[in-house]
């Protein structure tokens, strides 16, 4: 089944993706503005969860109340720059797992590498959301996902801050059952693989290696 593409234009997120796009914006402001946008874009991603009903006892009476039903989550960020997400995530699903996967893009071909994959033993039990703050050709995003289909968890979301038209429908080709969310889709790549206008690379104004 063919999954959806989520723009969020929520205001506060935009509000928000304003100030990280600037070029003068800090490092350490930076990197608390990664990690509100993935609260609110996991706020919403989260929206399909299912729920149950359960009595709950009040100091006034019994309420009917709603708890998600027995579903586990996962947060996997694709290194380095999608840890710059994780902090934000787990602050809404404290108890999900937390795997990680490490890519580097060859400067030459532009394709992604391979490194490092650790994810949860129980990964088959759990919904997986693939975080990683830029969707550029779409390589990375292609490769991780890959490696998590191995598994068979029950499902696959993907998270970006920015995506590029080529690297979505690069994506949405490679996975049409993957649903993808991003908070702004831009213009292009330029010739060297980067989104235009874009933010600059993400991992080196997260960390401050720029």
């Amino acid at each position: 089944m063919e999954r959806k593409v989520i723009i969020m234009d929520h205001p506060l997120i935009q509000h928000k993706l304003s100030i990280l796009r600037n070029e003068e914006t800090s490092t350490m402001d930076f990197r608390t503005l990664v990690n509100e946008i993935a609260t609110l874009m996991i706020f919403e991603a989260t929206r399909d969860l299912p729920l149950e009903s359960k009595e709950v006892k009040t100091p006034c009476g019994i309420a009917e109340c709603k708890t998600i039903s027995g579903r586990k989550l996962a947060f996997v960020p694709i290194l380095r720059a999608g840890l710059g997400m994780v902090e934000g995530a787990l602050s809404l699903v404290p108890g999900a797992r937390v795997g990680h996967i490490g890519l580097y893009r060859d400067e030459t071909t532009l394709e992604p590498v391979e490194y490092y994959c650790k994810l949860p033993k129980d990964i088959e039990e759990r919904d997986v959301f693939v975080l990683d703050p830029m969707l550029a050709t779409g390589g990375s995003a292609i490769d991780a996902i890959g490696q998590i289909k191995k598994r068979n968890p029950r499902s696959i979301k993907f998270m970006c801050i920015i995506a590029a038209p080529e690297g979505l429908e690069a994506l949405k080709n490679a996975y049409p059952d993957v649903d993808i969310f991003c908070a702004g889709l831009d213009e292009k790549l330029n010739e060297n693989g980067y989104i235009v206008p874009g933010l600059g690379d993400a991992g080196d104004r997260i960390f401050g290696t720029k």
